[in-house]
Parts: C-alpha cells; sequence; structure tokens
C-alpha cells in the first residue's frame, strides 16, 4: 500500500521509547511529521534524526510534531535516544504493520535482512490529512527537508 497526497493519514498506535503508546489521532489539531528510517545506530539514520534533533525548534515554531518510526525494538530505541539526545519521540513498529500501511517497508535490506523501515517522510496536517510523502528506494538519501518545511509553512 502506498499513501498519497490529499488522503487521510492511516491512523495508528505505537510503543515509545519510554514504553508509552502513542496514536496518531492524538495529534489532531497539530502537524505531524512522520520519518521512518531503517535502523539506529547506523550512520545514514544517526545524521538524519541528529539533524532534526538540531533543528527541532523550527518544526515546533509551525505546530508540528516530530515522530521518528524504525522497526528496532523499543529498548534499542531508548538506548539511541538516549545517546544522542534526542528531543522528539521514536516509535517503534517491531511488527512492521505501520511501516507496511505506509508503503515504507523494505522487502529485502542490506545483509539479506527482511522487513527494515525504508527512509520515508509524510507531513500530516491538523485535521490527519497527508500534505507531503516520500519514500526513499536508497537509505543512503535523506528526506527532503526544505520540501518538508516548505510543506508545513504552506499549512499554516
Amino acid at each position: 500500500m502506498s499513501i498519497s497526497v490529499g488522503h487521510a493519514a492511516p491512523d495508528f498506535s505505537l510503543f515509545d521509547s519510554d514504553k508509552s503508546k502513542v496514536t496518531l489521532s492524538e495529534f489532531k489539531g497539530k502537524n505531524v511529521v512522520l520519518l521512518f528510517f531503517p535502523q539506529a545506530f547506523t550512520g545514514v539514520c544517526t545524521t538524519e534524526l541528529c539533524s532534526v534533533r538540531d533543528g527541532l525548534q523550527a518544526y515546533n515554531n509551525l505546530n508540528a510534531i516530530v515522530l521518528g518510526i524504525s522497526v528496532d525494538s523499543i529498548f534499542t530505541l531508548a538506548k539511541f535516544k538516549a545517546e544522542q539526545n534526542y528531543n522528539f519521540t521514536l516509535l517503534s513498529d517491531f511488527n512492521k504493520e505501520i511501516s507496511t500501511t505506509y508503503g515504507s517497508l523494505y522487502d529485502t535490506f542490506v545483509f539479506d535482512m527482511k522487513g527494515v523501515s525504508k527512509r520515508s517522510a509524510f507531513v500530516i496536517d491538523a485535521e490527519g490529512t497527508v500534505r507531503y510523502a516520500e519514500v526513499l528506494d536508497n537509505a543512503g538519501e535523506q528526506p527532503n527537508f526544505e520540501a518538508i518545511q516548505q510543506t508545513l509553512v504552506s499549512i499554516q
């Protein structure tokens, strides 16, 4: 399945790195940036999420919540978040259901790993409509953060 701009974002509930259940629809009234990433502690993922951490105020200023999602366990994500001082929520899609729903799952990743999240970005507006969708096949690339910011500005 793929998610298209202009359609309602599929709702979901996942556990975060603090072992709390987080539901997308709880953020109604705020813009949400969903960032799927392949794996904690890898170079490109760390670089990507550190850039979000360092620029989080810009997202806050645009009434946006950032949620990072991977198939890593909540325990791995907790260690990753603590070591990198991430200031936004990391969610575990360990069962791969949400990555699948959002069209963001590799069938086969490096080293023959099956079912790893594709690096992807989605902007969901305050009403729950997808306003930006980018799914990257090349895990070495990063989402277009300029386009994400422009989308957030346009929906203010």
